[in-house]
């Protein structure tokens, strides 16, 4: 789910320390009373100076301006390729290429609006190594052990693709509590729900085992679908999804987009164009790990079952697209395995309700 802007505290200015005041002598007092007098003969002379140097009547206080707080994601890090030496080469053999013409590797500028993102030339994801094993989804430990080692197997498939367009690519951080915690986006998972999210600010995804599992009070969890750990797998893949689109600059564009919005339907309808492309993103990494995971015709027909309960449900924003919808963009990432099918910001209005 996308992060909520949270402005920064305010600090209260601390109340003013107020003198305490002495009681003296006698000489101490008719001194103090002396000098009162001739204070308050000043003051009168400062008054009457005042009010005949005034001619545009009396000076306005400027209202303070208010404070406004813009999210703006941090940028990622650039990728620095390793350095490479280069053999030794002849006296006569370098005065050569020093006369030929140097050519010039130009890297194509990367496309950060939402419709034309370079991200969509980035074409399929390869197919890499990762296998699941054996996981019990109600131990902390086996699902976060699993989280992180499906993380390191996103990362693989989705630098190879991102390089490939120009895209810098870094690894996002993780933070996996047995219960609850609190991140920089804050409380993971966020309250009344049960998901994990992403941060942008910090470029981390957070989430609760217990709470995808088991569920929080009324809120079941999701092994009530099911209780393959593939589910979880794709939940988690499409919070990596939103890291890819951050990398991108989807977010960014996002973003900008609903800032400028007045309307709630339209900053609903922009969300849910981004979620379901995350959820899409997800798909294509499932189809990449497939072979390996293993997501069997059975584990397919689970995942796709799944994506069509999940979802806005009766009740809540709808901000993250129907269950019809998050199973239409689940099974375009897993179907077609391609970054083109999954530009939801050319989808028409109806395939992303």
């Amino acid at each position: 789910m996308p992060p909520r802007p949270y402005p920064p505290a305010a600090h209260p200015l601390g109340a003013p320390h107020h003198a305490r005041r002495r009681s003296g002598t006698g000489a101490s007092a008719a001194i103090g009373g002396f000098l009162g007098v001739l204070a308050g003969i000043l003051v009168l002379l400062v008054i009457g100076a005042n009010l005949l140097g005034e001619e545009d009547g009396p000076d306005t206080v400027s209202a303070l301006p208010t404070p406004s707080f813009t999210f703006t994601p941090p940028t990622p890090a650039p990728y620095s390729p390793p350095n490479i030496d280069l053999p030794n080469r002849t006296a006569e053999a370098t005065r050569e290429a020093e006369r030929q013409p140097t050519q010039v590797q130009r890297t194509p500028a990367v496309n950060r609006s939402l419709q034309n993102n370079s991200l969509y030339r980035a074409g399929r994801l390869p197919t890499v190594s990762c296998p699941a094993g054996s996981v019990n989804i109600g131990s902390h430990a086996q699902v976060k052990s699993l989280f992180l080692r499906t993380a390191r197997c996103m990362n693989r498939a989705w630098a190879t693709s991102l390089r490939k367009v120009g895209i810098p690519h870094m690894p996002p951080g993780y933070a996996i509590a047995a219960v609850r915690g609190r991140g920089a986006c804050g409380d993971y998972p966020p309250r009344g729900s049960i998901v994990p999210y992403y941060c942008p600010r910090n470029t981390t995804i957070y989430a609760s085992t217990s709470a995808m599992t088991r569920g929080l009070g009324n809120m079941p969890g999701y092994s009530t679908v099911t209780s393959w750990h593939g589910a979880l797998t794709a939940i988690m893949a499409h919070e990596y999804g939103h890291h890819v689109q951050y990398l991108a600059g989807l977010t960014d564009a996002w973003w900008q987009r609903t800032l400028q919005s007045t309307s709630q339907s339209t900053r609903l309808a922009l969300s849910r164009r981004l979620e379901l492309q995350a959820t899409c993103l997800a798909g294509m990494f499932m189809r990449a790990a497939a072979p390996s995971y293993p997501v069997t015709s059975q584990g397919r027909n689970i995942l796709y079952y799944f994506h069509s309960r999940v979802g806005d449900q009766p009740g809540y924003p709808r901000d993250h697209g129907s269950p019809a919808n998050n199973l239409r963009w689940f099974r375009m990432g897993f179907d077609h395995n391609n970054a083109r099918q999954c530009n939801t910001w050319r989808a028409s209005a109806s395939a992303v309700s």
